[in-house]
């Protein structure tokens, strides 16, 4: 599997997407400028990785969506490449339109940096296909603009056509909604995916629970574990 992360100006967590690629030997990683017109090598996967694009100017991600690279990765996605679209990333992806809806200011209005846990709600996606369905899992947050918006119509499509994929929830119930969301995020959405299944926009960060489990756990290998098995490549790292 070949993965492309693509650095944006104010992009903080393009090493950390690159160092846990690499620590899961999912092989290699080409950091792509946002300036570049296209991919130097066919990537299997495309990351917008977390951060403040351009320091969150006028909207978190707007002007990011407008990097001469996102030509190449509407392609990618058109042709059916997996784009994974982390925090600012996600975002990015909403303002772009290759998403619906939009990630609005924290419920709190203050930034907010704290474990998060998360219910599977889909383990049918070449990003979830490691996890059971309905699993807890642990990934952290870290973010102002989390709350994620859709109009109530478009909100209960999204539902029905199943592309909610992650939703916050109570680490000992099991539970999961809105009452859970740590920023408000309607129906305690964090992550979905588009209607081919091959987008996703994820608020929380897997990478920051991959290295080794010294600060946030572990959980975070199932996603890049999901991948590997989608291509055929995990070999029980």
């Amino acid at each position: 599997m070949r993965s492309a992360v693509v650095v944006f100006p104010g992009s903080n967590c393009d090493r950390d997407v690159e160092k846990s690629l690499l620590y899961m030997e999912t092989g290699p990683v080409d950091m792509v400028w946002h300036d570049e017109a296209d991919f130097r090598h066919a990537p299997d996967l495309v990351v917008l990785p977390g951060g403040f694009s351009y320091g969150d100017y006028l909207r978190s991600g707007a002007l990011a969506s407008k990097s001469r690279i996102m030509g190449a990765v509407r392609a990618h996605a058109a042709s059916g490449g997996l784009v994974l679209g982390i925090c600012n990333g996600f975002q990015i992806l909403t303002e772009a339109g290759m998403l619906p809806g939009a990630l609005l200011p924290n419920a709190s209005l203050r930034f907010i940096c704290r474990q998060a846990y998360l219910r599977v709600e889909q383990n049918d996606t070449p990003f979830t296909c490691s996890f059971k369905d309905g699993e807890i899992v642990q990934f952290p947050i870290a973010h102002h603009e989390g709350l994620y918006y859709l109009p109530e119509e478009e909100l209960s499509q999204l539902e029905q056509s199943g592309r909610v994929v992650f939703r916050y929830a109570d680490r000992s119930s099991g539970e999961a909604g809105e009452a859970y969301s740590p920023n408000g995020s309607l129906h305690g959405i964090a992550g979905i995916v588009n209607e081919r299944g091959n987008v996703l926009g994820l608020m929380p960060h897997p990478e920051r629970a991959t290295l080794q489990g010294l600060i946030w756990g572990t959980d975070g290998r199932g996603l890049w574990r999901s991948l590997e098995e989608h291509f055929g490549a995990w070999e029980g790292k």
